[in-house]
């Protein structure tokens, strides 16, 4: 048993680790004795805090969808059959990886504050290199705090022995500890670096995590505080274009504070991704974004669709949030080569390389195995995905820009501190969807100051601003609406014969009929399936005890002062 996970990685020594394929930046193993003699060993060293394992999202390009805005057809996952255990190998994997990055990072300190690294390295560049290590070390500590409250802490490296009987320490008390390491890599961290291989932390990702953590556990003062730190930094800026932002092909956008790059030379990849690839271009279309997506974007009134007159549930992306489209694909229009057009009457589409007809395999009527629900990604899906296997390189984003400013006026208006700059954030993010300045009066910008009415909006604009980047889980945890919006039916359209007769015959395609939006912006459908026009794909089943994520099993069973969280 003495293999379990954390007192391996508790123990494990950071230049003794194991390397994989998975390894961007793969480190270098020089002796033990020589190890921090020079800048470049130190660097080498902490390039493993940049491994991307280390950073998982709560939802990814695989079919892991723990929220309302994905679904792989009519399965669930954990989190929606509301089935999780302490062997959940999703939650095990974050719980594992984070205590590997933590070791590594408590590792790294610890050397970087010898009397022998002290007498080769300038104490200023030491200062920089132990921020990079504490920037790692809140970080993981924050994710695990949000995800199982209470956890193991330790800044020390510990040996094997202590390790199995370390308990889990009050999460007030390591919130403490992350903002003390937020903190010291504020000060210390550069607010930007020359060319370097390695994408590495600076001043504006320790602000922005530190505002993610605290906004997370309702510290909004924090938060706030942390988010403008960031915007007066003045060293980010919206990327003019939404739809090509999360393209492979776009690097180094000014956007982008935090990220792990991918390399299809270094063999960093993602993929193969068939099951976002739609079955004309030789994928599976067997993930999707919900319906319950596809409802939030506003018209482009600034209203709901159950609100707004420009709304046609006959031509449903028509006056929408650009953001719609460019998230979603809309009925029609090209995508990797082919006309988009899940009617079941719609038996051929146009190849576009040859301009032909040919046997549409995207219809249910002719692959009773594509969309459920008729939509398909088109957030970051170009045709690149085509080639190279169906391997992709597309930088895995931890935090951009746009986050900032929703949090910052999210924070302010839980603050009920809502003044100008709070509609100017939300408003930059809004505009530049549409391309226009924030002052323009092309675009419905948001002019309330209505703490309630503000916070619908917020919480709907960040659903289709982040939609599909791994946030959506969290958001509705730490709003406590999980219970509602995964405890309820995924639906999608009705089979091929019935969706004939009773929606596109009867001229109600696509949708027949609207939903409702309540006071957090979540579409109901139950109007709706009364008609019996739509279809029950999957019933969710959320259970409140998952609001906090269970202890690792193995953690319990090697160590006695390891207590379980409620309800596991």
């Amino acid at each position: 048993m003495k293999s379990k996970i954390f007192a391996a990685v508790l123990s494990i020594l950071l230049f003794a680790s194991c390397q994989n394929s998975l390894d961007l930046y793969p480190l270098a193993e020089p002796s033990a004795e020589k190890w921090y003699s020079n800048e470049t060993e130190i660097q080498l060293a902490l390039n493993d805090l940049y491994r991307i394992d280390w950073w998982q999202w709560d939802e990814d390009l695989s079919n892991n969808y723990l929220s309302d805005d994905g679904y792989y057809r009519q399965s669930l996952t954990p989190v929606k059959s509301g089935t999780i255990t302490s062997q959940w190998d999703f939650s095990t994997t974050l719980w594992r990886n984070s205590y590997k990055a933590i070791a590594r990072a408590n590792r790294a300190i610890v050397a970087l504050n010898s009397n022998e690294t002290k007498a080769k390295v300038a104490q200023s560049k030491l200062d920089i290199y132990i921020a990079e290590a504490r920037f790692h070390r809140a970080a993981q500590y924050a994710r695990l705090v949000n995800h199982f409250g209470d956890v193991v802490y330790t800044d020390q490296v510990v040996s094997i022995e202590e390790a199995y009987s370390i308990g889990r320490t009050n999460k007030k008390i390591v919130t403490t500890k992350i903002y003390e390491d937020f903190d010291f890599a504020i000060k210390n961290l550069p607010t930007s670096y020359a060319t370097t291989a390695v994408k590495r932390a600076t001043k504006g990702a320790a602000m922005g995590l530190k505002a993610r953590f605290a906004l997370y556990e309702g510290d909004f003062k924090v938060a706030a505080e942390a988010a403008k730190a960031c915007i007066d930094l003045n060293a980010f800026t919206l990327h003019p274009d939404y739809s090509n932002l999360f393209l492979q092909s776009t690097k180094n956008s000014k956007e982008v504070i935090f990220s792990i790059p991918r390399s299809l030379e270094l063999k960093q990849t993602v993929g193969p991704i068939s099951d976002i690839i739609t079955r004309n271009a030789g994928g599976f279309g067997a993930q999707n974004p919900t319906w319950d997506l596809f409802c939030s974007y506003l018209c482009t009134d600034g209203k709901t669709i159950d609100k707004s007159s420009l709304y046609d549930p006959r031509n449903p992306f028509a006056n929408r949030d650009p953001r719609c489209s460019a998230t979603i694909v809309e009925f029609g229009t090209p995508h990797l080569g082919f006309i988009y057009d899940p009617n079941p009457t719609a038996l051929q589409v146009t190849r576009l390389s040859s301009n032909t007809k040919v046997t549409n395999n995207d219809n249910r009527a002719n692959a009773q195995f594509a969309s459920f629900n008729g939509l398909v990604w088109k957030k970051r899906v170009d045709d690149s995905w085509l080639l190279n296997g169906r391997l992709i390189e597309t930088e895995h984003f931890i935090i951009r820009y746009a986050d900032i400013l929703l949090m910052y006026a999210e924070a302010k208006t839980e603050l009920n501190e809502i003044d100008d700059t709070v509609l100017a954030a939300i408003n930059a993010v809004r505009a530049r969807a549409y391309k226009v300045a924030v002052t323009a009066t092309t675009y419905p910008a948001i002019k309330t100051k209505v703490q309630a009415e503000l916070r619908r909006e917020i919480r709907m604009e960040r659903r289709v601003e982040l939609a599909s980047e791994g946030l959506r889980y969290m958001d509705i945890i730490r709003w406590k609406i999980a219970g509602k919006v995964l405890n309820r039916p995924i639906y999608g359209i009705l089979d091929p014969a019935d969706l004939k007769s009773k929606v596109v015959d009867k001229n109600l395609w696509f949708f027949a009929g609207t939903p409702t939006i309540d006071q957090d912006g979540t579409p109901d459908f139950t109007a709706m399936a009364a008609t019996g026009l739509i279809k029950n794909l999957v019933l969710t089943t959320w259970d409140d005890r998952q609001y906090l994520w269970p202890i690792p099993a193995a953690e319990i069973q090697i160590n006695t002062n390891m207590k379980q969280n409620p309800g596991y």
